[in-house]
């Protein structure tokens, strides 16, 4: 495990804060996607294929080859799974059901599912405070799942569960890298591997249950929408991966708060979508517990 250069909180905030904003669009983009008729499965597949191809690119931009040795092909395997190929799934599924504002709001849960995990482990430190802070993000889903008028349609409310597999997935890919690195493999070098591994897992899927998606022209907004989202997402992810190396599981997951901010504003803007006040009170608590839940800095970081 190398050690990471340090960085700034300063320019660890503003790399969040693009994380937040890059993420967020990728909601919206998703929901145009499935709700046009693309299943997750071929959904997932392609975004997997589009981000190898972009992640590969920069790559060879980069001079850089893909590591294969066994360490790394361990990393590729468990972000794939981890990273995109069981939380996508899940989590585009379920935004077929519910409005983008809503799937960005349960992004927010990340850090309740980090912040227990890394305790677990011994790499974050219990404070009361933080825990207020969790609470509070916890009150907000309970905004969203209990009062009948929280949502357009009360049946929605199955689906949240559906909805929290992926930030539970993520504060597990956090911390594991976070604890262990990733065997001398870059971020982007990590990506690379996760994308070309979880598209080949992903394709029998998606095949299978037929939702496979013709790449074949012509192409849609469904279709544009889908390649936006998936390099965006590709650049994002690398950027993720990178920043849990340098400032920790529990700091980088706050990004999920911003992803909330940044996707609930992107969903009104190209999707015309509104919130009732209880939608509203729930983006306020989770904001609120941004502002306790202040990670430490660490003194030491693992390579991303």
């Amino acid at each position: 495990m190398t050690v990471a250069a340090p960085a700034s909180r300063g320019t660890l905030s503003l790399a969040l804060i693009a994380m937040g904003a890059g993420w967020g669009l990728t909601q919206p983009l998703v929901k145009i996607a499935v709700r046009d008729g693309y299943g997750a499965f071929g959904l997932v597949f392609w975004q997997l294929v589009i981000g190898a191809v972009v992640l590969t690119a920069v790559n060879i931009a980069r001079g850089r080859g893909l590591p294969l040795h066994r360490g790394a092909l361990a990393v590729y395997v468990f972000v794939a799974l981890a990273g995109t190929v069981i939380p996508n799934s899940t989590s585009y599924t379920a935004a077929f059901h519910l409005p983008a504002g809503v799937m960005a709001i349960i992004v927010a849960t990340v850090p309740m599912f980090a912040l227990p995990i890394a305790l677990g482990l011994g790499t974050d430190g219990f404070s009361w405070r933080r825990l207020a802070g969790l609470a509070l993000g916890l009150s907000g889903v309970a905004r969203i799942a209990l009062p009948e008028s929280s949502l357009p349609d009360r049946a929605m409310v199955v689906f949240l569960p559906l909805a929290l597999i992926a930030p539970f997935c993520y504060a597990v890919e956090s911390n594991v890298v976070g604890r262990w690195g990733t065997a001398g493999v870059d971020a982007v070098q990590v990506l690379q591997g996760a994308s070309i591994i979880g598209a080949v897992i992903i394709a029998p899927v998606a095949v299978l249950s037929g939702q496979f998606i013709d790449p074949r022209p012509p192409y849609g907004t469904p279709d544009l929408a889908l390649m936006a989202s998936a390099s965006i997402h590709a650049i994002v992810y690398a950027t993720y991966v990178w920043m849990v190396g340098r400032a920790g599981a529990v700091f980088t997951t706050q990004v999920s708060y911003l992803v909330t901010g940044f996707g609930v504003l992107w969903a009104m803007a190209l999707l015309g979508e509104r919130y009732s006040m209880y939608i509203w009170a729930a983006l306020g608590l989770m904001a609120l517990g941004l502002t306790l839940v202040q990670p430490r800095m660490p003194q030491r970081t693992g390579a991303a």
